[in-house]
């Protein structure tokens, strides 16, 4: 049983959960990933003009905007994401390019900018981040060969090139790829290459997180708004993707 006093002060209370302790201080987080809280923590929109000053020197990535807050305030505050392995990370005066979707919250004394792959989030500079992976992360040294979707990110080395398997890209599969577009996904005939100096974060899987719209309601009973109202003959509709999230295509390439 867990209270206030035993709970730990930025580190795992399990494997799937992360204890944030605020401290009249602020902490970017991703929209859905708190499931609990203990002390006197408010959430803003990052549209809030009070913030405008903390926007300018941590958050870069206006596709994303609409995904984040701020939590601010003092107390203890428990994150998760749907049981998946959470762990906290350190950078020092460190690069990271990590999954937008894997990105739970980040202290803003990191800065926080769009990468130009697409799907994908830059943090630069000194401080603590928590992050969600499909099983535990494996660090690995490049020269590499990633499959796509077992990647979760990458440090202080440059952006990987895609890489096809010549056998596949001869072969008969290459052929309907060529005139469909379809195939290449599995991580045997397509890989990113990762080379120079850096560490490559992988999850011990090759089943990326399932994709979930940000802040939507779970079609559950007994979740609030999760059926639709008398009179009503429709469930309720999903939320838009917004730019800038992972679409279809994107996935099937592991972006």
């Amino acid at each position: 049983m867990w209270d206030p006093m035993t709970l730990p002060a930025d580190d795992n209370v399990n494997p799937y959960t992360f204890c944030v302790e605020l401290k009249g201080s602020q902490w970017f987080l991703q929209k859905g990933k708190m499931i609990a809280y203990y002390g006197s923590i408010e959430f803003n929109g990052l549209g809030h003009g009070r913030l405008d000053r903390l926007l300018r020197t941590s958050f870069h990535s206006p596709l994303h905007a609409s995904d984040w807050v701020v939590a601010e305030g003092s107390g203890k505050m428990l994150l998760a994401d749907r049981a998946f392995d959470v762990n906290s990370f350190d950078l020092d005066e460190g690069n990271l390019t990590i999954r937008a979707g894997n990105l739970l919250a980040y202290q803003p004394s990191l800065a926080l900018k769009q990468s130009i792959v697409p799907g994908f989030l830059t943090l630069i500079g000194t401080g603590k981040f928590v992050a969600a992976s499909n099983g535990p992360v494996v660090f690995m040294e490049p020269p590499l060969r990633v499959d796509p979707q077992a990647l979760v990110g990458w440090a202080d080395c440059p952006s990987p090139c895609h890489h096809y398997d010549h056998g596949y890209m001869t072969g008969i599969m290459g052929g309907v790829r060529a005139l469909t577009g379809l195939g290449g996904a599995s991580g045997e005939e397509h890989q990113f290459d990762f080379t120079g100096a850096g560490t490559v974060l992988l999850q011990s899987t090759e089943q990326l997180m399932p994709e979930l719209a940000t802040g939507a309601t779970p079609h559950e009973a007994g979740v609030p708004g999760a059926h639709p109202g008398p009179g009503s003959g429709h469930g309720q509709q999903s939320m838009p993707r917004l730019p800038g999230q992972l679409g279809d295509l994107q996935r099937r390439f592991g972006l």
